[in-house]
């Protein structure tokens, strides 16, 4: 039994020092680490006048059989890329009110939202000398209207807080601010306490909107400042659309765009901030002359909340009123 005893005890102590000598398998474990991801662009497109009455109704009647996309077709994928399209509307789309203004006065078929929807437009201003064509009721039925669109106005509203406060729109936790005026039409026009109307303004009122427009920056972190003044068919800007732009862009617009002359005028820079007096028309029937006939589209991007570029586009507008990308 002693020799049974001496086997067991070797094989023991054989087994407890390999043990000591095997090492134990140690697993590492590395935290993960996942690549910072590239801060996502927003991109925003303004430009100039639509108008979708008129000559350019008839070709939506004639030429694409009723359908308002019709004057969007050669540019809606282009606009695909926006988070943001905005532009000016001329006239209201409304199939209410009276006829008040000139020869010239514009009410856009209540379809025509269909186009501006299917050409991703989700900012309009309605800040201009078209506003009240046909009256306060149709004015009124646009705001509805585009309200039940998911189309944000800006430049009017049903009281004079609405008509004069930024619209902001917020994308990625990015705010982007939007606000419109007009020195154009008379008076009257102006929303004024519990009144509808538009955000009329003239020389005396530019150090108050100077205070609206330093606290619509501070609640966005970026501001675009719309302005619907100058003269028509003049391709430099008047007196006005230089003192506003200097004024807007010292009480904080990153970007002021402007409309009505029809035509384009000088862009420029100032205090590291972008100025487009007039992006001339977008959509419209002035096929009187090749400048008439032409437009410009502003591109932002937007990236960490702060302005990385902006771009300048020429448009075309065809003989069937639909704005084409000039390659």
């Amino acid at each position: 039994m002693k020799w049974v005893f001496l086997a067991a005890l070797s094989v023991l102590i054989l087994f407890l020092g390999v043990s000591f000598l095997i090492k134990p398998e140690v697993i590492e474990t590395t935290p993960k680490t996942t690549e910072s991801q590239p801060e996502k662009e927003i991109n925003l497109i303004l430009v100039g006048d639509i108008m979708l009455n008129r000559g350019v109704e008839y070709k939506v009647q004639n030429e694409g059989n009723g359908d308002f996309k019709f004057p969007f077709l050669n540019i809606a994928d282009y606009f695909k890329k926006a988070d943001i399209v905005f532009g000016n509307l001329e006239g209201p789309i409304s199939d209410k009110g009276l006829k008040v203004g000139s020869i010239y006065s514009f009410r856009n078929d209540p379809q025509a939202i269909e186009g501006l929807t299917y050409a991703g437009f989700n900012v309009l201003s309605l800040a201009n000398n078209h506003a009240f064509d046909y009256g306060r009721q149709a004015l009124e039925d646009t705001l509805l209207r585009l309200k039940n669109a998911d189309i944000d106005c800006t430049g009017a509203g049903f009281n004079e807080s609405e008509s004069y406060s930024p619209v902001i729109k917020e994308i990625d936790g990015t705010k982007i601010a939007f606000l419109a005026y007009t020195n154009l039409g008379p008076e009257t026009w102006k929303a004024s306490g519990d009144n509808s109307g538009i955000a009329w303004i003239n020389d005396s009122d530019l150090k108050r909107i100077g205070e609206d427009i330093k606290s619509a920056g501070e609640k966005s972190d970026i501001l675009i400042v719309s302005l619907h003044a100058g003269e028509e068919y003049q391709t430099e800007p008047n007196q006005f659309q230089v003192d506003f732009a200097k004024m807007a862009i010292e009480s904080g617009a990153d970007v002021v765009v402007g409309h009505h002359p029809h035509v384009i005028q000088a862009d420029g820079k100032y205090r590291e901030s972008w100025i487009f007096y007039s992006l001339g028309n977008f959509i419209f029937d002035q096929n009187f002359s090749s400048q008439t006939m032409r437009g410009e589209i502003a591109e932002v991007i937007i990236k960490n909340k702060t302005i990385e570029g902006v771009n300048a586009r020429e448009i075309n507008i065809n003989d069937s009123f639909q704005p084409e990308i000039i390659q």
